[in-house]
């Protein structure tokens, strides 16, 4: 067996861990908020930089494009002006179909892939996401809107408060982005976030059946049994068979076209083009056959003319502004969200980093710049960045070329949508939500995390039940009542000795590990809060109990030395060192010594200022556990 450490390695650690020299106060506290609040160094780039290149560096970290567009060339613009087409041809179809889920005018959901882009373009981190607005974020952003307000009777007051809403959407992102507390929405877990996706993209597909059926009488509510009613409510005389045959069929060619651009990557430019091929062909049937005169709904007006300001619309004072934002806090964090972790997706792909914090003041800017011209929540939707990503952009120019497409089809082209039947528009939102349903991820959660699981279906089924709001507020309530149960509850695991080593592991990991006679290893794997102290010390005390019956029964040792290894401790507040001082209480009245192991600086620290090293000695304090056992072994031996 080999020796747990040397005399010289024992007595340097113990002098180490001695009483703590006093502290600068001013520079501890700075130290503690730049580990808190800056995982990076934000100012590194400026140190021993000149006044005039902090400010060049300064304009370059606020607008990128200052530093990569120095290095644009004529073969990135190829790729990006092909795939900024290509977007922009799958954009208006989504468009004018997402601005029926947020419940506003068509040209609203253009104003926004107009601007938005324009905005993200300067002062974005990612290459490859496309902005505008979103399945999710169109229909979060509708159903709370429409509790408020009545979208059909108080129109005006309703964009009014979707126009409020988008301002405190941005200004709620660009704070987090500010003040770097972007890991808040981290709080959201990826299985609520699936769940909750997959909720939507069902609610938003069963809501769609009212346009594909052709039903003019429908419920303003979401959840599926109400749907369902009114879907079958109108069966004998709501239904009209040309609106149904005009949906499902472009509904069977747009899934068919996905399967296509699914199966061979290199023609993505299949489906991403085939929205646009739907609505003009449904139009000129429509145009063609007068099918409107036979109970085919259609647009029949979307607004000329670019973005008018409508900042004289935002509400400032009075009660609509609390509800603006409510509203926007809530759509603003599922924005940014779903932008986040679409950015950060395809930029792995790439080998390139994303700045969280760059992307939540990019995205917080341009909505609140967006509130101001007339535009509504944007984020990066899923399908259009997908495609621009597969269509080979190199920078967000692509962004640029879908904005001045946007801008063209809203000075020429609107009126030529005037015979688009709703019912394309039904089967292209279809078609686009039916990849939030991801049921190899949710089959993926299954195996790994049970819990995840929960928060998953917890989450998809408020969101299809109830409401997306509801589903939202469990997702969030799924995702704290995990964090918290992870904290007030650690994992505590007994430890054993690796055969002809002196590494102590898992017992329950590593089955061949040997319990050291009369001594109880336990390791604690989380830092000791005032939420988990008493529960830390209950099982540290449990294990002891256990312990001693199993060690009684077999006639072996009884246990003298209960070893805390205490390495995966990072931290340890006032409540953890009265638990600490209990549980050494309780130990020394069953004769057993309590013993800790590799406590790290801040650790060794409060306890040296709390006087528990004091207690429990300094001799019961040791670098590694090999040397704690190696310790009181012997003293078990001359007991004996």
């Amino acid at each position: 067996m080999e020796t747990g450490g040397s005399d010289d390695e024992n007595a340097a650690y113990i002098h180490r861990v001695g009483p703590p020299q006093k502290v600068n106060l001013v520079k501890e506290i700075k130290e503690t908020v730049k580990e808190t609040l800056f995982s990076d160094d934000p100012l590194r780039t400026f140190k021993d930089q000149s006044r005039w290149r902090q400010f060049v560096l300064f304009m370059r970290a606020v607008f990128p494009i200052l530093e990569w567009g120095r290095h644009y060339n004529l073969a990135k613009f190829k790729g990006d002006i092909l795939s900024g087409l290509t977007i922009a041809s799958l954009a208006i179809p989504q468009d004018i179909g997402y601005s029926k889920l947020a419940n506003v005018e068509p040209q609203h959901a253009l104003y926004t892939t107009f601007v938005a882009p324009l905005v993200y373009s300067l002062m974005g981190s990612s290459r490859h996401i496309a902005i505008g607005p979103s399945a999710v974020v169109s229909l979060l952003l509708g159903s709370m809107l429409r509790i408020e307000v009545d979208p059909v009777k108080n129109k005006h007051e309703y964009m009014r408060l979707a126009f409020t809403a988008t301002f405190f959407a941005g200004l709620t992102q660009a704070t987090l982005g500010i003040l770097r507390l972007g890991f808040l929405i981290d709080f959201l877990s990826h299985a609520s976030i699936v769940g909750f996706m997959a909720g939507t993209g069902i609610t938003i597909t069963l809501q769609q059946l009212k346009g594909v059926l052709g039903i003019r009488n429908f419920t303003k509510k979401s959840d599926i049994i109400s749907v369902m009613k009114s879907v079958w409510g109108a069966v004998h005389h709501g239904w009209n068979w040309q609106t149904i045959l005009i949906g499902t069929s472009f509904l069977a060619f747009l899934l068919v076209t996905k399967f296509i651009g699914k199966k061979n990557k290199k023609l993505f430019w299949v489906p991403a083009i085939a929205p646009l091929i739907s609505i003009v062909l449904s139009t000129l049937i429509v145009f063609i056959t007068h099918a409107d005169r036979k109970g085919v709904a259609i647009i029949r007006y979307i607004k000329k003319g670019i973005n008018p300001p409508s900042v004289k619309e935002i509400y400032f004072s009075g009660e609509n502004v609390l509800k603006g934002l409510k509203i926007g806090v809530v759509t603003g964090v599922i924005a940014l969200t779903e932008a986040v972790v679409i950015g950060r997706t395809f930029a792995s792909l790439k080998g390139y980093q994303v700045d969280g914090n760059k992307e939540m003041m990019a995205l917080g800017t341009m909505n609140i710049i967006g509130s101001m011209t007339s535009c509504y929540v944007a984020t990066g939707p899923l399908s259009r960045s997908a495609v621009n990503f597969m269509a080979g952009c190199k920078t967000v120019v692509s962004n640029i070329i879908m904005s001045c497409v946007i801008c063209l089809t809203l000075l020429f082209l609107t009126p030529i949508f005037k015979y688009t039947p709703n019912a394309i528009l039904s089967s292209i939102l279809i078609s686009a939500v039916i990849g939030l349903v991801d049921i190899e991820a949710v089959i993926l959660i299954w195996k790994i995390d049970k819990f995840d699981f929960v928060a998953c279906m917890g989450a998809f089924l408020g969101v299809v039940f109830v409401s997306v709001e509801v589903g939202l507020i469990i997702a969030v309530s799924i995702s704290f009542a995990k964090i918290l149960l992870q904290v007030t509850r650690p994992r505590t695991a007994s430890l054993g000795r690796i055969p002809k080593t002196n590494v102590y592991r898992n017992i329950q990991q590593y089955p061949e590990a040997t319990i050291v006679p009369g001594v109880l290893i336990i390791r604690v794997d989380s830092a000791i809060y005032f939420s988990n102290s008493n529960y830390i010390r209950e099982r540290v005390l449990r294990w002891h109990e256990d312990e001693q019956e199993h060690v009684k029964a077999a006639s072996l040792p009884r246990i003298e030395f209960l070893i805390l290894e205490m390495s995966p401790v990072t931290d340890i507040d006032t409540s953890g060192i009265h638990a600490l001082e209990e549980l050494y209480h309780s130990l020394q009245s069953s004769n057993v010594q309590l013993v800790l192991a590799n406590p790290g600086k801040v650790l060794l620290d409060k306890l040296h200022a709390s006087k528990f090293a004091n207690l429990i000695g300094e001799d019961k304090i040791f670098l590694r556990v090999a040397d704690a056992v190696q310790a009181c072994t012997p003293k078990l031996a001359e007991d004996v």
